[in-house]
Formats: structure tokens, sequence, C-alpha cells
């Protein structure tokens, strides 16, 4: 009764139910498991944000790497800025998607170290070969506080750096690049200011997101419907293919009974 299982077209089509079964159940997996990652960062990001902030000395040192645990940690700096080593990073956008650059810009600490401080976003210029108009950065001591963020690297971002960019023009932050056009030293990372607000220009970095979890979750148990449904669609075809093969010989018609998988 069940030798049409043996056919070339049952062989196929039971072969790819048990292909896709596994497929699916480790594909329904990886999008629980960015769901759970999206969880833990969001937990972070909110812990980090949070916090009281920390002398950015006590976080980081020149030549320090920002573990995942320290993103987007409060911290304080206090410095005069070098604004003769400001700089603008090229294709960054607004709170409301518009491109343009952030403002970039070295505060030295009474060490003699310098602390990169994003200081927020303006739009391009005339063209993006000429520096933009941006507001100039408070002048004698100053304090800082913002969210410290990693440097950037070609390998983390996407960006690349392909270089031939017009002065005072960058495509990465990142602390060892600048220290070598500031001539000492910067500590590892940079800071993205949140206080004291700038005014209407720069305009301040967005916080990440640290509520919305994406539809990963959904998107798990989807995959865990498709598997539990292949099956049973399978069972169902072959359920159909019995039935009409034994109507097909009940009618004395069976040697030409078509195949239920074949109108399926």
């Amino acid at each position: 009764m069940y030798r049409f299982l043996f056919s070339r077209q049952w062989v196929i089509l039971t072969l790819l139910v048990l292909l896709l079964v596994p497929a699916m159940i480790e594909l329904g997996f990886w999008q629980l498991h960015r769901h759970e990652h999206r969880v833990a960062q969001n937990k972070l990001i909110s812990d980090n944000l949070k916090a009281e902030p920390l002398a950015i000395g006590e976080i980081t040192s020149p030549g320090h790497s920002v573990p995942r645990a320290d993103y987007w940690r409060r911290v304080s700096a206090t410095g005069t800025y070098d604004t003769a080593h400001e700089v603008v990073v090229r294709r960054r956008t607004s709170a409301d998607d518009q491109v343009g650059y952030h403002v970039l810009t070295p505060l030295v600490l009474k060490d003699g170290d310098a602390v990169l401080v994003n200081r927020g976003w303006v739009p391009f210029g005339a063209d993006q070969k000429t520096y933009p108009k941006v507001p100039a950065a408070p002048k004698g001591e100053v304090t800082v506080t913002g969210r410290l963020k990693a440097d950037e690297t070609e390998a983390g971002s996407g960006i690349k750096d392909l270089g031939g960019l017009p002065p005072r023009h960058i495509m990465l932050v990142n602390s060892a690049q600048q220290a070598k056009a500031l001539g000492r030293p910067v500590l590892g990372g940079y800071i993205e200011q949140t206080e004291p607000a700038p005014g209407p220009k720069p305009e301040l970095v967005p916080a990440p997101d640290a509520d919305s979890i994406g539809p990963h979750m959904a998107y798990a148990v989807q995959w865990w419907l498709f598997t539990a449904a292949v099956p049973v669609g399978w069972v169902i075809l072959v359920r159909r293919e019995l039935r009409d093969r034994a109507q097909a010989a009940r009618t004395g018609d069976g040697d030409r009974a078509e195949p239920a998988t074949a109108s399926a």
C-alpha cells in the first residue's frame, strides 16, 4: 500500500522534508539567540546610561581598547579644547536621518593627555570638499559629560577609509589615528557628548535605543511553526495519495491514477 513512497517523486519530497525540518529548527534558534543578544545589550545600555559618571581617567587610558561592558558608560572629563586639531567625521546622520558630519574635538586634560569628544552633528556645507561651518567649542577649562564609545575600525563599522579626503575630514573615529595627528597621547575610545548642551548646533547625538527588542522572537516562533507544518503537510499528502489510489482501484483505473503530489 505504501510502495509509492519509494517512487522517485516521493523519495525527493521526503528528503526535502527531512532537510527542511532541521534547517528551520536551526533558523528558529538563530533568531532566538539574536533576541537574547538584543535583550542583554538593552540591559547593558540601560545600566550604563543610568550609572553615575566616572572620571575618564578611571576607565580608559592611551592605547586602551574599550570592552563591550563599558560601551555607553557615562564618563566626565575636564580640560581645554584643542580646536586647531578639530576634525569632522563624514557620512554621519542626524536624529531625523539627514546626512552630515560629526564634529570631533580633542579635549586636552590636565596631565597633557587628550580625549576625543564628539560634540554632535552638523549639516553639509556648500559642498563636501570644504570644511563646514562648525560652532566654536567653548574656550577655557570645561567639563564634558557623555557616553564612552569604542574606537571605530573598518572591520567593526563596515566603513571603508580609502584616504584622499579633504583636510580635517575623516571617516572613522579612532584614538590611535588622531594621536599621530595631535602628537600627544590620546585616551582609547572617545566621548559622545551629552552635557553641557551646545545649543542648537552641533546637534547632540541621540542616546541609543534601550527599549526596542526587535522582531527576532516573533521570527523564531514563526520558523518553529513552519517546522511543525512541514511534516504535517507531508502526512496530509500521503493520506491524499492513499485515498486517490484506493478510489482509482475501486473504479478499475488504478494504473492511470495521478499521484496527489502532482496536483498539489
